[in-house]
């Protein structure tokens, strides 16, 4: 099942991660430090919190489209390229606690969105752990700021 993705960077993560719970009678499918995620049944979404910065008002950081399987972002990259628009693949990359392939567009407005697929699971010790701290792998929450003359994600983005 394919679900649409929607990245927050957040101010106060926990105070979110409290809202969206009630929001969507869930809980958080994933939660590392500087970092959380839902995967949201109905509708169909995957909501990712990145911890921002103190005070900063919550905005969005990217899109995307969450996939079944690199088959399916394969046949995105090829689709998209042949539609004319740049495409930056990404494969065996590691970001936000997960091990993906993927590939970015930027829409009109200068949006990036990314379909992606997860293919495994990075630092699982590190899940419930709340403490914001750099993690030995990347993909702390801080993973997917975007480069500041482009205004894409950097590389290695959730």
């Amino acid at each position: 099942m394919a679900r649409v993705q929607l990245a927050l960077r957040v101010a106060d993560l926990d105070a979110a991660v409290e809202f969206y719970s009630m929001l969507f009678g869930a809980v958080p499918a994933k939660r590392r430090p500087g970092y959380a995620n839902f995967a949201i049944a109905e509708p169909p979404l995957k909501l990712v919190l990145l911890e921002g910065e103190p005070g900063e008002a919550t905005r969005m950081d990217h899109l995307g489209i969450e996939v079944p399987t690199t088959g399916e972002v394969t046949a995105a990259t090829t689709r998209l390229a042949e539609a004319g628009l740049a495409t930056r693949p990404e494969e065996n990359t590691t970001c936000c606690y997960a091990v993906q392939d993927k590939v970015w567009v930027t829409g009109p407005g200068g949006e990036p969105w990314e379909v992606y697929t997860v293919t495994g699971d990075a630092r699982p010790d590190l899940e419930g752990n709340t403490e914001l701290r750099l993690s030995a792998v990347a993909g702390d929450g801080r993973c997917c700021a975007t480069d500041a003359d482009t205004a894409v994600p950097a590389a290695a983005c959730c």
